[in-house]
């Protein structure tokens, strides 16, 4: 099974989206943790960069598996 373009160009653009926003949830959070010191905007903190991270992840993950054919 090839790699069809548009696929893949959806999934990039969700997962840009995806990292767009988990930027801007990293970035509030972190200031409110030490700006203004909000403990709990530490765990806002890393849950943004773990929705990040898992977005990259899925956006790779989905074209290997075009290229392993399943």
């Amino acid at each position: 099974m090839s790699l069809d373009a548009a696929t893949a160009t959806r999934r990039m653009a969700v997962m840009g989206a995806i990292n767009v926003v988990a930027v801007v949830a990293a970035l509030a959070a972190i200031v409110g943790y030490f700006k203004f010191g909000v403990s709990w905007a530490l765990i806002v903190f890393v849950a943004a960069l773990v929705a990040g991270f898992g977005a990259q992840i899925w956006f790779i993950a989905g074209l290997r598996r075009v290229d392993k054919g399943v």
